[in-house]
């Protein structure tokens, strides 16, 4: 072993990161040491803060501190107007793009059966009693072009069918199989603003 083990385990944790390969984890794990014991005290808090406070809000399923997520709050948006996501990462992408004023509504997973998830494992059942207590209401489905995005498409499509739900998807400029929170802003903004409907 080239490291203390004390050193090593840092490593191996910063490896856990997305992305984070051998090297970058050693420079991170180095640069930790050269911090003051007062800003490592403050990283750890941080991440433990961020583990036990954040949860999921009670309206859309999106992360916070409190039980209903700042945006769900803000009565200058467009509440009938819900963009249906895979996860919480995708709804900081396109807050990062700053043109989407309506709201959002985490799935928190895609239905796939292959992997033993049904539609009863995700964040359906709370879609449903939202959009039954909106008036003319449109989703706007932003999930990914798999296997996986396709049959939760094609599942809330039914489940809405013969509701006054206008439903529309991210135009298909957007590479098959992409993550959402890894597309760049202009091109995530376009597939907002090109959306084709696809309820009848």
């Amino acid at each position: 072993m080239i490291y203390p083990e004390l050193l090593q385990n840092l490593i191996n944790f910063y490896k856990k990161l997305p992305g984070i390969g051998d090297k970058s984890a050693e420079r991170m794990a180095l640069a930790t040491l050269d911090l003051s014991v007062k800003d490592v005290e403050k990283f750890s808090s941080s991440l433990i803060d961020c583990k036990n406070k954040l949860k999921n809000c009670k309206i859309c399923g999106h992360i916070t501190e409190n039980e209903i997520c700042h945006i769900c709050e803000n009565s200058n948006r467009n509440h009938n107007l819900i963009c249906v996501i895979e996860d919480y990462k995708s709804v900081f992408s396109f807050e990062k793009v700053g043109n989407f004023r309506g709201v959002y509504h985490v799935l928190n997973g895609l239905i796939s059966p292959m992997d033993g998830i049904g539609p009863e494992d995700i964040n359906l059942s709370a879609l449903v009693r939202r959009v039954a207590s909106l008036e003319n209401p449109e989703l706007i489905l932003a999930l990914k072009s798999s296997i996986e995005g396709e049959t939760t498409t094609l599942y809330i499509k039914k489940i809405f069918e013969d509701k006054k739900v206008t439903i529309s998807r991210l135009s298909y400029g957007i590479p098959i199989g992409a993550e959402i929170d890894y597309l760049d802003i202009i091109t995530l903004d376009k597939a907002l603003e090109d959306r084709k409907k696809i309820s009848e």
